[in-house]
């Protein structure tokens, strides 16, 4: 089997046993028992009664014979009182959570499918919706996905590979690529940089074939892109760059037809790059 399968347990564990660890520190420090009049020496915690230990530390309590009370005894081991459960089941919540979120989206499917209580932790709408945020945006934290953040999520990541895929074609410049990229509906719509605007499949495929027939090396650059789905339509936003001298803002709009996205609506804005005496308007 392949090794890379356990590889997101590996990574949870070896995460929950760092905050666990630091958790179960924070917490000793309140724990440790406390005796009236005497520092807390190493002798002490060792379980050593001797009372030259306490006097060496030159506190001048003096182990043995100081009057005090024990004012806290440490602890039952938790472990007695969760005899038979995992330690997954016995981490509370918040602190699974906590730990999940340091996993990437592929530790994160692998971990769900080690086993059934991996696939319970893994399958937790915190640890989904605080990744969605993590990869994504935190602009639709008052959401409340319809089927869970897990499926928002996985949805989100289809119309953003989707949302690349436009660029890489206009990159490589293939008509048959965007041929099938597009729905074929008379009601596709796409605004060119130029100010030029095509409606309905035929001549939205033709302004694309004339735009990519223009003699200019494209070397775009998408940044800020953020995405919002709904159950068969979806868009996106982002700004682009090209060629490091104009920029502009750019809206796809996609639906979801026979198991596949297709894109329907194209707008970007003006992109002037000043130069000279005059101004280059840059399709797109």
């Amino acid at each position: 089997m392949d090794i890379s399968f356990f590889s997101g347990a590996v990574t949870f564990f070896c995460v929950v046993s760092a905050v666990v660890a630091a958790f179960l520190t924070r917490r000793s420090k309140k724990s440790v028992p406390k005796i009236a009049g005497i520092c807390e020496t190493t002798a002490f915690l060792n379980g050593d009664s001797s009372s030259s230990n306490c006097k060496n530390c030159g506190c001048g309590s003096g182990f043995g014979g100081v009057e005090g009370e024990m004012v806290e005894k440490v602890p039952v081991n938790v472990a007695e009182k969760h005899t038979g459960n995992s330690m997954m089941e016995q981490l509370v919540p918040e602190i699974t959570t906590h730990a999940l979120s340091y996993l990437d989206y592929p530790s994160l499917c692998r971990l769900s499918m080690t086993n059934s209580l991996m696939r319970k932790a893994a399958n937790d709408d915190n640890a989904w919706k605080a990744l969605y945020h993590k990869d994504f945006t935190l602009e639709q934290d008052s959401l409340t996905p319809i089927n869970g953040w897990k499926a928002y999520y996985a949805a989100t990541r289809a119309i953003m590979n989707v949302n690349a895929d436009f660029f890489n074609i206009i990159k490589e410049r293939s008509v048959p690529a965007m041929e099938r990229f597009w729905l074929n509906a008379d009601y596709v719509k796409c605004f060119h940089a130029s100010g030029e605007y095509f409606t309905g499949y035929n001549a939205v495929i033709g302004s694309w074939q004339l735009a990519f027939n223009w003699e200019q090396n494209v070397d775009l650059e998408i940044r800020d892109v953020k995405a919002r789905v709904m159950t068969d339509s979806a868009w996106v936003t982002m700004k682009a760059l090209l060629n490091n001298m104009g920029s502009g803002n750019v809206t796809n709009v996609f639906e979801f037809h026979n198991g596949r996205w297709y894109m329907v609506h194209h707008h970007c804005s003006v992109m002037l790059i000043h130069g000279g005496a005059g101004q280059q308007v840059v399709q797109g």
